[in-house]
């Protein structure tokens, strides 16, 4: 029986997906790249927390949260699909988006993915942001440690986001619908 021979996207994506990687550590494939992180500090984890509560708390919208959940997004050019793993990802509870989803669920429902930098800054910065962008999650919440700065990106197209605030941490940061509040920022700082 012939086959058909396996392209590069194949051969990378099946070594993507068979790979082990230490305990702690996150493995993405970005834009035909195999990223791999070590575990992250105390500080990336106490901005995840913070912002993840406020959104629980004051969200228009019940919204269910997850830390770490892979994600299917479409990709660029001749690359596989690209599997990403935001440090948070928010969806509408009544979707219950994550009961029964593969360890890789498809971002579709997704309302909302939250980033703060570590290791890499521009990969959240750059890399990331369009990944989210051609996937078409309509919110990408970047939180900024280099610049003390964070940033809601809306309003997908193509490759990017045609709309973004930018604000120091310690002022208020407007999130629109579904969530609808001011994400206090001040103990950012």
């Amino acid at each position: 029986m012939a086959h058909e021979p396996l392209t590069q996207e194949d051969v990378l994506l099946e070594g993507f997906l068979a790979l082990d990687a230490p305990e702690g550590f996150r493995a993405e494939l970005v834009e035909g790249e195999i990223v791999v992180t070590p575990p992250p500090d105390g500080d990336h984890e106490d901005y995840i927390n913070r912002i993840m509560k406020q959104v629980i708390r004051r969200s228009r919208t019940d919204m269910d949260f997850s830390g770490n959940k892979g994600l299917k997004l479409r990709s660029g050019g001749a690359c596989p699909k690209n599997h990403v793993i935001p440090d948070g990802t928010f969806a509408p509870s009544e979707l219950r988006l994550y009961r029964g989803a593969d360890s890789w669920m498809p971002c579709d429902g997704v309302a909302m993915v939250l980033e703060v930098t570590s290791t890499k800054p521009e990969a959240d910065r750059e890399t990331k942001r369009r990944c989210y962008a051609r996937g078409g999650v309509p919110l990408y919440l970047l939180v900024d440690r280099e610049t003390a700065q964070i940033t809601v990106f809306s309003d997908p197209q193509d490759d990017d986001y045609r709309e973004h605030r930018t604000l120091p941490f310690g002022k208020p940061l407007a999130l629109p619908e579904p969530f609808a509040f001011d994400l206090e920022t001040g103990d950012l700082l």
